[in-house]
């Protein structure tokens, strides 16, 4: 098994593995109710597909991603 490379998407908590949380920022946000089920079966679906956990931050953290990456606003 090769070994995991740690970026922004990786999904995981990197304290386990004795790394910097990359510029994470502790906020809270408000979303529609409707939001929550899909956010937890889509971290089930990644955490299954990728085979390491994630969870709804790390689900809306790469949502975020992709949508200002295809606005231009990050790379």
């Amino acid at each position: 098994m090769s070994e995991h490379k740690h970026d922004e998407h990786c999904g995981h908590d990197h304290h386990d593995h004795g790394e910097h949380e990359h510029g994470l920022v502790a906020v809270t946000i408000e979303l529609e109710d409707e939001h929550i089920p899909a956010l937890d079966e889509v971290a089930a679906e990644l955490t299954k597909e990728l085979k390491q956990p994630w969870d709804r931050g790390a689900v809306v953290r790469l949502a975020l991603s992709e949508f200002f990456s295809r606005r231009g606003k990050i790379t």
